[in-house]
């Protein structure tokens, strides 16, 4: 049987995809980044899931699936030992390249996690960083730690050249146990690395003053970490110990699940249907997402993350990651544990990751795929009789986690029982801290311990929705409700208010308005519904957040010109998935992203669109979020707008669960 085009790249293809680049290098040294799945070009697949979904089930479709294209990108390095970026498309199928692109030095490839581990080799090596080092009299028992960074946006006339820069802090060892939070004592230096020379070139010194202090001062004392405290997370190691009043819930599903898994890709579950893929840059993909045999959406990703910090002074201003551009989501999944990140009766996808040799090697458990209760679905007591009857609302989780240094991100795709599909995305981890001087505070962040500044930032997400309702030629619509002025004629009362639809024509920016209750439906004009006559669609409204605060014109706000909007829709073309364009690491300007493709004003209605859906988290810490910060959970959700005959979840089952109990004397006294 032939391997889906959209399932993941297994551990035989990715071997094959690595051969034929190295045969094709014979006489150099070739150092890969990445090799991953190279997604059909969607006109092929469209064909080829068409028949696929008019073919019965046990049966084969009759129409050629596309074929298998492996994505590899690498470095060719020759004898003047400076690398030279190539992205490679490798039909694996019959091992053969049919695409081959040599990248310019202007632009930077996402980082790997061994030029992480080459920055603190390099900082081992440099003398020049050991005595900055020297110059601080740490206290007994605390070892170095470093961190190694995106470098962040190059400065206006900077040689471009590939760096990385590290964050320091100094571990306390003597209590003896390798998680003891080292990020309680920052130290205020950040060397600087060469990524070819793998030599650290420069240190910078950071100002640890406060409000009213220079931008650049140095006034922290040789013993910079005596007013530090320790702040420990560890259950083992928590201050006053963990609570001991916490009695298990447990999630039971006796019956096992009510989803099943085809070929490690295929997803089934209620009336959903939907393919699901992992790759490095994006982390989990939904694809070919179906309810109840009708199109919803063609594909739905994370797209881009971007992290700016509001701290002032140099060299501050080039801290800000692009978490999914930069480094790869993916790359940084977590392998989640069972009872740990995802509760119930749990199935696991594993990915395929490469190391500098090409090799490939399974990454397991990346996803975790569940159900769970989410209260009362619908509900309705007939006042007359007195019976109610209520129903849960049931989804199914597709989740990935992904742990960057200090941070982690909980991303989750919510499909339930009433057609509804629900992004949510969780922050969490350790806010990112650097030394202040005793007794200071600072307009840059909020000092959370001892010591430690917790800078001012943000975190804003943009997500891709590739729609396909009921087809895939759609079209963006955004409704507002207004208030109409009291008039004999058409509002005698005062208490009529007017709904104002407008069409979006051609590729463009827009925003978020919660004043009107704007809300944009993603529609199929050709299909109507027979009791409004609307067309059918589907409904978002995106939540209102904070574009980046960074100024206008700035290397922060430039290189991340996606930000400018809530919600942008631009007409589809194949290989445009990344919101901020597909070189982000070291950037000075967004280059091929978002703001470009609107920039066209092609014509998208009654097309092929995408929606990319902007939204973020300005994070202005509070002392709570010390030393691991709760969860921040933000939603948007997409549900059906005409798009059904009535309540899609009119016949989900209103059983009454036989598990739940009373309180009562016999399950909680005495114990």
């Amino acid at each position: 049987m032939a391997i889906h085009p959209f399932k993941t790249l297994n551990v035989e293809e990715t071997q094959i995809a690595r051969d034929v680049i190295l045969s094709l290098h014979p006489d150099v040294v070739v150092d890969f980044r990445e090799i991953y799945l190279q997604e059909p070009e969607k006109e092929a697949m469209k064909k080829y899931l068409e028949s696929e979904h008019a073919t019965s089930p046990g049966q084969s479709s009759d129409v050629k699936p596309p074929p298998r294209l492996a994505k590899c990108q690498y470095d060719v390095i020759g004898t003047d030992k400076i690398p030279e970026y190539h992205e490679s498309v490798i039909d694996v199928e019959v091992q053969k390249r049919v695409r081959h692109e040599i990248v310019g030095k202007e632009k930077h490839a996402s980082l790997t996690l061994w030029e992480l581990e080459h920055m603190v080799n390099a900082c081992k090596k440099s003398k020049e960083f050991q005595d900055a080092i020297a110059e601080f009299k740490l206290p007994d028992g605390f070892e170095l730690v470093i961190e190694p960074w995106p470098y962040g946006g190059l400065e206006i006339g900077a040689e471009n050249r590939r760096y990385f820069q590290g964050l320091c802090f100094a571990q306390y060892l003597n209590n003896k146990n390798a998680d003891s939070n080292f990020y309680a004592y920052p130290l205020p230096i950040i060397p600087v690395m060469d990524a070819h020379m793998k030599k650290i070139v420069r240190i910078d010194r950071l100002a640890t003053g406060g409000k009213g202090d220079s931008l650049t001062g140095q006034t922290h004392s040789e013993r910079v970490l005596d007013h530090c405290q320790s702040a420990e997370y560890v259950p083992e190691m928590v201050a006053g110990g963990v609570r001991q009043d916490l009695r298990p819930i447990n999630i039971t599903q006796p019956e096992g699940p009510s989803f099943k898994v085809t070929d490690e890709s295929l997803v089934e579950w209620q009336k959903w249907s939907f393919r699901v893929s992992f790759n490095p840059r994006e982390g989990a993909v939904l694809h070919d997402i179906h309810y109840d045999g009708r199109s919803i959406l063609y594909r739905m990703s994370i797209s881009e993350m971007t992290v700016p910090y509001g701290d002032a002074r140099a060299p501050f201003h080039r801290k800000q990651a692009f978490d999914f551009g930069d480094g790869g989501a993916g790359n940084c999944a977590n392998n989640l544990s069972l009872g740990c990140d995802c509760l119930g009766v749990i199935k696991y996808f594993d990915a395929v990751i490469v190391g500098s040799n090409g090799e490939p090697r399974v990454h397991p458990n990346v996803i975790c795929l569940h159900e769970q209760d989410n209260g009362i679905g619908w509900k309705h007591t007939n006042w007359r009789t007195g019976r109610a009857i209520v129903t849960r609302m049931r989804e199914l989780v597709v989740q990935f986690i992904i742990t960057l240094a200090n941070y982690e991100y909980v991303f989750a795709y919510k499909l339930d029982t009433a057609g509804g599909i629900t992004l949510e995305v969780r922050a969490t981890g350790i806010v990112s801290v650097v030394n202040i001087d005793p007794g200071k505070t600072s307009e840059y962040g909020n000092v959370v311990s001892g010591g430690v500044l917790a800078q001012n930032h943000q975190h804003i997400f943009a997500a891709r929705i590739d729609p396909a309702i009921d087809g895939h030629n759609n079209t963006v619509t955004y409704e507002e409700s207004h208030s109409v002025p009291q008039n004999e004629t058409t509002n005698p009362n005062g208490n009529f208010y007017e709904i104002r639809k407008t069409t979006v024509n051609e590729s463009t920016g827009l925003d978020a308005n919660p004043f009107d209750h704007r809300v944009f439906k993603i529609v199929n004009l050709s299909k109507k519904n027979p009791h409004s006559g609307n067309p059918v669609g589907y409904k978002f409204e995106p939540l209102p957040t904070q574009k980046i605060l960074a100024a206008p014109g700035s290397i922060q706000a430039q290189r991340a010109l996606f930000t400018n909007h809530h919600v942008w829709v631009t007409k589809y073309h194949d290989d445009e998935l990344y919101a901020a364009g597909r070189y982000t690491l070291q950037s000075q300007l967004e280059q091929g992203g978002v703001h470009d493709m609107a920039a066209r004003k092609e014509k998208v209605d009654d097309e092929d669109l995408v929606v990319w859906n902007v939204f973020g988290l300005t994070h202005n810490p509070r002392v709570e979020d010390w030393p691991v910060m709760p969860v921040e959970i933000y939603q948007v959700h997409f549900k059906p707008s005409d798009f059904f005959e009535r309540n899609p979840a009119i016949d989900v089952p209103s059983a009454k669960n036989g598990a739940s109990v009373l309180v009562g004397k016999e399950c909680c006294e005495g114990k």
